[in-house]
């Protein structure tokens, strides 16, 4: 495993950022420049399966593509047999899995508004580009202390099949964090953007009550409840939800994909015209847009 000030490629390694069973994210300072990046580096057991290195790849092919303010960008990639990475903008924040973790509801709910709406831009940005994220939860969403947004890890993300791709498509083994799968994802069928706005419903569902939609007792369980159990009301694990917003998110979280907001420009026009805690009122250039 590389370490700190271990020079990969003219970069020089200065703090971890994060590490997982496969890779390594590193702040790096490229040596010819001295400024500050981010690299994701494959374990070097990882480097060696071609099922990983296909993987990292994919997400540096996405991340280099897209270009938005809410989507981490990817600069550059290495296919190095004993180094692969990529390098990226970098972000200096956590998670919103780690506010979660941190019990820091309070800083969700003061920026609860800002970071529904960049994430539904994002994932516009990204649908309008031709891509699934496929994985959105609150571990692929960093967010800085002014409340700023990037969304990261595009490993599993897909292209939407047109042609005859999408004609010929068949299913395949399901990809993606159980908790936050739509029903057709669960079942492994074709991408469509559609399916990351159920995950960001259940993205949202967490962030306002501290639990997914749905817990089971294993992976299967929970999949079993994604195809064929109703969610809850989010209100019933936290009372300060607005009923608009409660309804919101059963509508993102429908079983059938016809029967959610078809685009993150809906769900972005719904965003503006309702509380999202009972306790908070719209905030006026909301009001002014509903008019």
């Amino acid at each position: 495993m590389a370490s700190a000030n271990e020079i990969i490629e003219g970069y020089r390694l200065r703090s971890l950022l994060q590490s997982g069973v496969d890779s390594q994210v590193f702040e790096v300072i490229e040596t010819r420049s001295n400024r500050h990046f981010a690299m994701k580096l494959l374990h070097p057991e990882a480097a060696k399966k071609a099922e990983k290195r296909a993987l990292i790849f994919n997400e540096a092919e996405a991340g280099i593509k897209l270009r938005h303010e809410n989507v981490i960008h990817i600069l550059k990639v290495c296919r190095d047999e004993h180094h692969p990475h990529f390098i990226m903008e970098y972000f200096p924040s956590g998670s919103l899995r780690s506010k979660l973790m941190a019990k820091d509801m309070a800083f969700i709910k003061e920026n609860a508004r800002a970071i529904f709406r960049q994430l539904s831009t994002g994932l516009a940005y990204m649908h309008g580009n031709g891509w699934v994220h496929c994985d959105i939860k609150p571990d692929n969403i960093l967010v800085n202390a002014a409340g700023q947004l990037r969304l990261i890890d595009f490993a599993i993300s897909k292209k939407v099949p047109t042609g005859f791709a999408k004609w010929f498509y068949r299913r395949k083994k399901a990809q993606g964090t159980p908790s936050f799968m739509s029903p057709e994802q669960a079942r492994g069928e074709m991408p469509d953007p559609r399916q990351d706005i159920y995950s960001l419903a259940a993205t949202y569902y967490e962030l306002l009550t501290g639990r997914p939609p749905f817990k089971g007792s294993s992976i299967q369980d929970i999949l079993n409840k994604q195809v064929g159990l109703k969610p809850e009301s989010p209100a019933n694990h936290n009372p300060d939800v607005s009923d608009e917003m409660a309804a919101l998110i059963l509508k993102m979280l429908a079983k059938k994909k016809e029967d959610r907001p078809q685009t993150c420009h809906d769900v972005m026009i719904a965003l503006r015209k309702i509380r999202i805690y009972k306790s908070q009122p719209i905030p006026p250039e909301d009001e002014q847009q509903m008019r």
